[in-house]
């Protein structure tokens, strides 16, 4: 199942599993597997907001304007689905692994020129740095945006007995192996240090330490 992660400066990626996301990712971001999910994620979002992150995608045609939340995430969706698909291997080349394909704004291809219609397969999903913002070794945790699940977890591990894996699967619509990539890699690389632990007789949970 590929796992789609949107961040705060809205560049949609395709994964082939949560902990590739966030080992790959530093800076908070918001999950989805498919179209359901997303419009979920969106239907708060302003339609300025909308319009952009539809507009950032490579070869769309740009639109001033979008219904709603639900016709951008079909609109979205349509576009981004077949990232993470499976290459059909042509019959005189052996099949190659997919890397993560990234749709983000102004990407471009291999000899500089605007990419169109696609977004590039063969480039792995990397970390960059912005220009004038050097990578720092220790980075201190960053405030997610309000509403966002990232935000919506933290206040559940905030809590004085933090929340088990069930509880946020259940809050979230997560899968198991969700939650367990989402706490090993975007909450320690966002600066937040989580505790993991079994209570007696209960099940494996988690909870922000200090």
């Amino acid at each position: 199942m590929t796992i789609f992660t949107i961040d705060e400066t809205d560049n949609i990626t395709a994964f082939a599993t949560a902990e590739a996301a966030a080992a790959a990712s530093t800076t908070p971001f918001d999950l989805f597997t498919d179209q359901k999910e997303l419009t979920e994620l969106i239907a708060g979002w302003p339609a300025e907001r909308l319009v952009a992150t539809y507009n950032s995608l490579p070869g769309v045609k740009p639109v001033k304007a979008l219904k709603d939340p639900k016709t951008a995430a079909s609109k979205i969706w349509e576009r981004i689905k077949g990232l993470g698909a499976p290459e059909e291997p042509k019959p005189e080349q052996a099949a190659k692994p997919k890397a993560a394909t990234k749709a983000k704004r102004g990407a471009q291809s291999a000899k500089g020129a605007p990419a169109k219609g696609k977004a590039s397969k063969k480039a792995p999903a990397a970390k960059v740095t912005p220009k004038g913002k050097p990578a720092t070794k220790k980075q201190e945790a960053a405030a997610p945006r309000d509403g966002s699940k990232t935000a919506q977890v933290i206040a559940m591990l905030q809590r004085k007995n933090g929340a088990s894996i069930t509880e946020i699967m259940a809050a979230m619509s997560w899968l198991r192996h969700t939650v367990r990539g989402f706490m090993a890699g975007a909450m320690k690389k966002a600066g937040y240090n989580v505790e993991s632990f079994k209570p007696e007789g209960g099940e494996r949970s988690y909870r922000l330490s200090k």
